[in-house]
C-alpha cells in the first residue's frame, strides 16, 4: 500500500537528485534535498485539507489529481509561475524572463521579492477565507470548543468571513502604505497593487469554491432523487445522469484544489530565494515536495485517516489561519521559513495528539459499557 501510493514520489525523487548532481555537483544535491523537506513541512497542512477535499472524488478523479494535477502543481507552480510574476511585474516577455532567470539569477530574485507583497496578499486572502468559512461553521465535532462553539454561532451572520477579510486587506494596505510612505515613499504605489491582488484572491476563493459548492450540491440531490425513484420504480430518462453531474462536481472539486495549492506553495516558493536564486534547482527541490504531498494527500485518503483522527481537520485549518496572517504580515516584514514551517506542524501534530486521546476516551467507554453488560448477563443467570 504504502509503496504503491509513494512509488512515483520515490521516483521522482531519485530522478531529480541524479538530475541535481549532474546539474551543479554535490551542493546542487544537498540545496535540492533542502527545498524538497522545507516544501514537505510547509505543505503537510495541505495535504490534510486536501484529503477532506478529494475523499468526496471517485478513483478516476484520484488518478486525475495525482497525474495532471501534479503537473500543474510542479511545472506550473514550481517553474512556471515564478518567471510569469517576474514577467508580468518587470513587463518584459516570457522569453525575457526565462533568460533572465538563468543567467542574471541575482535581478531575477529581485524582481521575484518585489513581486512578493501582490503574491502574499493574493494567497492569504485565499487561505483567510478558507479558515474563516472553516471556523464560522457549525459542527457536530469540535475541537477547541471554547473558541469553536462561539464562533458557530457567529457564522450565522451572512457574509461575515467575506467582511473580516476584507477589513484585514484594507489594514494591511493602508499599513504597508503608511510605512512606505513614513520611509520615503518608494513602495507607496503597491499599497494598491497589495489590496487589488487581495480582492483578486478574495474573488478566485468565491467563483471557485462556489461552483465546487454548487455542482456538489446538485450531485447530492440528484443521487437523492435517483434513489427515491428507484426505490418507486419511477425513474424518468430525461433528467441528467449523475455520472454527468459527478463529472461536473468532481471538476470544480479538482479546479478548487489546484487553487488551493498554488495558495500553499506561494510561501515555499518565497522561501526558497533564501536557500537559492537557481530556478532549476528551485523547480526540483520544491517538484519533489509537491510529489510527496501529492502522496501524502491520496495515502490519508485511502487509510480512511481523517475518519479515525478526526482534529486533524481541525489543526490543518488552524495552520491555514496561522499561514494566511503569515503571509500577510510578510508583505511589510520578514518572518524565518523555519517559524512558518513550525507553527503547521505543532498545530497538526497537537489536533493528532488530541484524536488519540479521544479515540482511546472512546474506547474506554466502550469497554466499561461492555464489562457492565457482561455483568448484568451473569447476574441474571
Amino acid at each position: 500500500m504504502l509503496l504503491k501510493t509513494f512509488g512515483w514520489s520515490f521516483a521522482i525523487t531519485a530522478l531529480g537528485l541524479v538530475a541535481a548532481v549532474f546539474y551543479g555537483g554535490w551542493e546542487a544535491f544537498g540545496i535540492v534535498a533542502i527545498l524538497a523537506v522545507l516544501e514537505i513541512s510547509l505543505s503537510f497542512d495541505n495535504a490534510v485539507v486536501n484529503a477532506g477535499i478529494l475523499k468526496k472524488m471517485n478513483a478516476f478523479w484520484q488518478k486525475i489529481f495525482l497525474t495532471v494535477g501534479v503537473l500543474i502543481a510542479v511545472f506550473g507552480m514550481r517553474l512556471v509561475f515564478p518567471v510569469v510574476i517576474v514577467a508580468i511585474t518587470a513587463k518584459m516577455g516570457p522569453i525575457e524572463a526565462v533568460d533572465l532567470a538563468l543567467n542574471n539569477k541575482d535581478r531575477y530574485q529581485e524582481l521575484v521579492t518585489d513581486a512578493h507583497p501582490a503574491i502574499a496578499a493574493f494567497g492569504g486572502m485565499f487561505l483567510l477565507m478558507i479558515f474563516l468559512d472553516f471556523i464560522f461553521e457549525d459542527r457536530d465535532i469540535q475541537w477547541l470548543r471554547w473558541i469553536e462553539r462561539p464562533l458557530a454561532k457567529l457564522g450565522k451572520v451572512d457574509m461575515l468571513s467575506v467582511c473580516i477579510a476584507l477589513i484585514v486587506l484594507l489594514i494591511t494596505s493602508f499599513t504597508f502604505a503608511t510605512h512606505a510612505h513614513q520611509h520615503g515613499g518608494g513602495h507607496a504605489d503597491k499599497a494598491q497593487t497589495v489590496l487589488i491582488a487581495g480582492i483578486a484572491g478574495l474573488i478566485t476563493y468565491m467563483v471557485v469554491g462556489g461552483l465546487s459548492g454548487f455542482f456538489e450540491d446538485r450531485l447530492e440531490e440528484e443521487e437523492e432523487r435517483e434513489h427515491e425513484a428507484e426505490e418507486e420504480a419511477a425513474r424518468t430518462g430525461r433528467k441528467k445522469s449523475p455520472v454527468v453531474l459527478a463529472g461536473q462536481a468532481a471538476f470544480f472539486m479538482f479546479l478548487y484544489l489546484e487553487v488551493l495549492d498554488a495558495s500553499f506553495s506561494f510561501d515555499g516558493v518565497i522561501g526558497a530565494f533564501a536557500i537559492t536564486n537557481d530556478i532549476v534547482l528551485m523547480a526540483l527541490g520544491l517538484g519533489i515536495g509537491a510529489m510527496y504531498v501529492r502522496s501524502l494527500t491520496v495515502y490519508l485518503v485511502r487509510q480512511g485517516t481523517l475518519d479515525d483522527y478526526v482534529y486533524l481537520e481541525h489543526g490543518a485549518h488552524y495552520a491555514i489561519g496561522a499561514l494566511a496572517v503569515i503571509l500577510m504580515v510578510t508583505i511589510q516584514y520578514e518572518i524565518n521559513e523555519v517559524i512558518t514551517g513550525l507553527v503547521g506542524v505543532i498545530l497538526i501534530a497537537w489536533s493528532f495528539w488530541s484524536s488519540v486521546r479521544r479515540n482511546r476516551a472512546l474506547a474506554e467507554s466502550e469497554g466499561d459499557a461492555g464489562s457492565d453488560e457482561k455483568t448484568e448477563v451473569s447476574t441474571s443467570l
